[in-house]
């Protein structure tokens, strides 16, 4: 009856197998067809957003019908509609070379695609104004020509406005005969005088805004969705799944033996702690058959106990796969987040005192790569093992202490040599003193 029950089991893993096969393999052949499909409905999109509010002229913010808050809500759709056409045609790109097994009809909407694309190719969406330094160091607000941005990323250069340092650390220029601090008084107080430079500096404060409001959202988001997807696809998803597999299938209790040693030695201390018990509050003596059913009950729990652990651990394989493809959706479907939170920072890293910075070297140094970290490492590496049902293998983690906090050392120590002492050198010498 068992034999049976288990080939009835296997025939039906196997056809299962085949049917998700088959599945999997007519919907990679049709992955080129649907991709561009969705890429030209993306392009519909913005095409009747532009027939319907702008005259079939393509979305701007120099639209004088609307207002900002209107105008923004359509150039937000527009942004949206594009990065699935970018995504949507890689992925077309892609499948294609790598599957011919179909001719596709796609000459025209390829076409269309571009027509619609090519207008917004080099359009920032904003009021076209970047931050660029002058010959004599100090900053300067420029508007673009014909309203086209040279950022290769295609982001607004009103939306995330970098500030060079005054001083000209970054630009390598020569100094002049005369001091710097000569011309940015005189460009100051002609600032001052000048009558557009208030509506610059409201531009270029609702500009930082901005800039800071998407660096912190795309963080949130970078932190939750994964940690979402991981623990959702976990709870609901693959745990139920494994362990019906491990219930309908002889599988081992225990994934590994630091496990089985466990489950032992937590078994023997609940014997102990019974007799112990009954030594301490001078209560009856338990008969043999009395400790053993309690052993029996306690080992069936210990038993569920490490086959629910050992669910998990094979569970965390596949939902932390899942976090991962999480994280990289986020990144690849919002670049512009992305760069806001390097600007964001660049930013707080910059305008650290040369203290702080040091500090918060010292600090990342001591932890990772400090003459206390390998314990940290240690149960870093333990931990990991255990999510993973792995068996901590002893040689490995003290391998991998050996080294890796060493290539940790050298490359921060050339990346102070190499970029710090040429950005910040009192944050050198500063830190230099307080190692001392």
């Amino acid at each position: 009856m068992i034999n049976s029950i288990v080939k009835f089991h296997k025939g039906s893993l196997g056809t299962g197998f085949l049917n998700v096969f088959k599945s999997s393999n007519q919907w990679f052949h049709k992955t080129p067809e649907r991709a561009l499909e969705q890429a030209y409905k993306a392009a519909l999109a913005i095409k009747t957003i532009e027939d319907q509010h702008f005259g079939g002229q393509k979305v701007s913010e120099d639209a004088p019908q609307y207002t900002p808050s209107v105008l923004e809500c359509f150039v937000k759709d527009v942004e949206k509609h594009l990065n699935t056409i970018k995504f949507k045609l890689s992925e077309f790109k892609l499948t294609r070379s790598l599957d011919n097994s179909g001719d596709i009809e796609f000459i025209d909407k390829l076409k269309f695609i571009d027509e619609i694309v090519d207008k917004y190719q080099y359009d920032s969406f904003s009021s076209h104004q970047t931050v660029s330094s002058n010959s004599s160091g100090f900053t300067s607000v420029q508007r673009l020509n014909n309203g086209k941005s040279t950022d290769p990323s295609g982001l607004s250069p009103l939306d995330f406005v970098e500030v060079e340092a005054s001083g000209g650390m970054f630009n390598g220029k020569k100094s002049g005969a005369l001091p710097r601090s000569i011309g940015r008084t005189f460009k100051k107080i002609q600032t001052e005088l000048d009558d557009d430079s208030e509506e610059r500096l409201m531009n270029s404060y609702r500009a930082s805004r901005k800039k800071t409001k998407s660096a912190i959202s795309f963080l949130l988001m970078l932190v939750l969705i994964p940690l979402l997807a991981q623990q959702l696809s976990k709870n609901f998803v693959f745990v139920p799944l494994v362990e019906h597999y491990r219930k309908t299938h002889e599988v081992a209790l225990f994934l590994n033996s630091e496990m089985k040693e466990e489950a032992l030695h937590e078994l023997k201390s609940y014997e102990e702690e019974l007799q112990m018990s009954s030594l301490l509050y001078k209560t009856p003596v338990i008969e043999a058959e009395e400790i053993e059913k309690k052993m029996a009950e306690k080992a069936e729990e210990i038993s569920r106990e490490f086959d629910h652990r050992s669910s998990e651990a094979i569970s965390n394989i596949f939902a932390d796969f899942v976090g991962l493809i999480a994280f990289a959706l986020v990144i690849i479907f919002n670049q512009q987040g992305l760069v806001a939170l390097k600007a964001l920072l660049n930013t707080v890293m910059y305008d650290l005192s040369d203290s702080a910075k040091a500090f918060v070297i010292i600090l990342l140094t001591d932890v990772f790569v400090g003459f206390h970290s390998p314990h940290g490492w240690e149960v870093l590496l333990e931990g990991f093992a255990s999510h993973f049902g792995i068996a901590a293998n002893r040689s490995f983690i003290f391998l991998f202490i050996a080294t890796f906090p060493v290539i940790l050392d050298t490359i921060m120590k050339y990346w102070i040599f190499r970029y710090l002492s040429r950005i910040s050198p009192s944050a050198v010498a500063t830190l230099r003193n307080m190692n001392e």
